[in-house]
């Protein structure tokens, strides 16, 4: 047993080898990423807070306009009045509380990190639906990466992409990345096969059994991927917030330095206020909400 231990594989010496490497030779594409992903915060925020406004008689007004436009979208979305009154009431509650900007700022990495999981993990499904083999290489990756602490590779992300939103984001997106993954793949293979061979017996192409078949059918499966993942990401809101990610995560986790229940609590029914909203809205069409 000794000699178990006295010679044990070079596993973390040759992570963070790696990692150096990485910082040495190619952190300009790391450079690159980040400022593409924090561009890409930065103007969801610039329509979230209208920053321009700031100093202005019209800035106090701005919440107020946003809840009205959520509310809205709310009701294009669902046509439920109870999901729009929710919205409604919902979003005034977190500007009574004043946590109207962290809510923002947490609604900007979550969509974020949705449109980045679902860019990527929806080609990656379907293209796992298509040949077995893939999935079979990545499906041992996907399990790593909902497994693993998230504590890990938030070092590594530090390192590449250096303190505030983007590090979480990218925590976030390799932590719900799987459940876009997964999902879009059963929709695919859950498809009929007499609906395949029908289209294919019709002349359709491969392109468009996936557009005109596959797809539709599977719509109810990617649209529970997006509603995961919307979830999963909010679920890492006090993580990103131990990088320097701004939102709510940061009330919470100066609550839960200070003893501080109140503040706590506050902050935390923001997130939950946030995440129903934001489930009832992107829920799968037909549900009862």
């Amino acid at each position: 047993m000794d000699f178990l231990t006295d010679n044990k594989l070079p596993i973390g010496p040759l992570s963070k080898s790696f990692v150096d490497w990485l910082t040495a030779n190619v952190d300009f594409v790391f450079d690159f990423i980040a400022t593409i992903l924090s561009a890409s915060i930065n103007a969801m925020l610039f329509v979230l807070q209208a920053p321009f406004l700031k100093g202005t008689a019209l800035e106090a007004f701005y919440p107020l306009l946003m809840i009205g436009v959520s509310s809205l979208v709310a009701w294009v979305m669902r046509r439920s009045l109870g999901v729009t009154v929710f919205t409604f009431l919902g979003l005034l509650l977190i500007y009574n509380q004043g946590y109207w900007k962290e809510t923002m700022e947490t609604l900007a990495l979550v969509l974020a990190a949705t449109g980045v999981c679902m860019v990527i993990g929806v080609p990656i499904g379907i293209a796992c639906a298509r040949r077995p083999w893939l999935y079979a290489a990545v499906r041992p990756v996907l399990d790593l990466m909902q497994t693993i602490p998230t504590f890990v590779y938030l070092i590594p992300a530090l390192i590449l992409f250096g303190l505030g939103m983007v590090p979480g984001l990218i925590a976030t997106v390799i932590f719900a990345i799987a459940a876009p993954i997964r999902l879009t793949r059963l929709g695919i293979i859950s498809t009929p096969p007499s609906l395949v061979e029908a289209a294919v017996a019709f002349g359709a192409t491969p392109m468009q059994v996936l557009r005109k078949v596959e797809l539709p059918f599977a719509t109810p499966q990617i649209m529970a991927g997006l509603t995961q993942t919307i979830m999963l990401s909010l679920s890492m809101v006090v993580i990103a917030a131990l990088v320097g990610a701004s939102g709510l995560g940061v009330p919470v986790v100066r609550a839960l330095n200070t003893v501080n229940i109140a503040r706590g609590f506050e902050a935390g029914l923001c997130i939950v206020i946030l995440a129903i909203i934001l489930d009832r809205i992107f829920r799968i069409p037909g549900e009862d909400t």
